[in-house]
């Protein structure tokens, strides 16, 4: 495994305090950057000085790196720094002025929330898909909003991340709102909160409830399209092989 891989050959580990402590058996022997929620500039700032003083080092994130996590922030950062950012076995391609200033940065994939969440619930992203997020603390509500509508209009199965926070205690229902113009009340939908963790919970309802549904930060929210369906306890939404073939 990769990611084991790397952990196990830098000298640095750097990420939010909640996930470096789900992976602290691995790395007892680094040297952390643990910052809080809201602290993500702060830490790649320190991550890339870190790498640039010679220490390789490594940013943690939770699911894939680059969907709704730290590759992209890292990136943008590397380049506000004029910092010559390299894939791995590309060195070659850079000047000797350059490469003072250079590093090699290689992102490694996880499996998304989105992917493990789907697993536990069965087939549900088999046909098309479309993944918001609810968090307006980077992207306005209006923004949401309107791709929530286009999503829902077009007979996506849409998958929610960040439905629910202290702060944020009405999007849920705001977004079952707009998908509702489009969608039945009793489409199914799946609720899965920290999947593979130890206090994963995995449940499925109708549409209609999800405002009542029990979500916070840790949950992924799989609204069915148009030919979704339950079976026993799973989602399928079906690809359309029956429409095809002799099942």
């Amino acid at each position: 495994m990769r990611a084991r891989e790397v952990l196990e050959n830098i000298d640095t580990v750097a990420g939010y305090t909640t996930y470096i402590e789900l992976i602290r058996p691995l790395i007892a022997d680094k040297n952390i950057i643990s910052t809080a929620m809201m602290k993500e500039v702060e830490r790649v700032r320190s991550a890339v000085d870190t790498a640039l003083s010679g220490n390789a080092c490594a940013i943690v994130c939770s699911g894939d790196p680059g969907i709704y996590a730290m590759a992209g922030l890292a990136f943008e950062m590397l380049r506000e720094m004029k910092v010559f950012a390299v894939a791995p076995g590309k060195e070659d391609t850079l000047s000797q002025a350059d490469a003072g200033n250079a590093m090699v940065v290689e992102v490694v994939p996880g499996i998304p929330a989105l992917a493990s969440g789907a697993s536990l619930l069965g087939a549900p992203l088999t046909h098309d898909f479309a993944v918001v997020s609810l968090s307006d603390l980077l992207t306005p509500w209006e923004t949401i909003a309107e791709r929530l509508d286009a999503a829902a209009r077009a007979d996506f199965v849409i998958v929610l991340y960040n439905p629910k926070s202290k702060r944020r205690a009405d999007h849920l229902k705001r977004a079952q709102e707009i998908i509702l113009r489009h969608r039945d009340g009793d489409t199914v939908t799946g609720i899965v909160t920290a999947a593979m963790r130890r206090h994963q919970d995995v449940h499925i309802i109708a549409l209609k409830d999800l405002d009542k549904a029990a979500v916070d930060m840790q949950t992924t929210v799989f609204i069915g399209n148009r030919a979704s369906f339950r079976y026993r306890d799973f989602i399928i939404t079906p690809r359309g092989y029956a429409q095809k073939y002799s099942l």
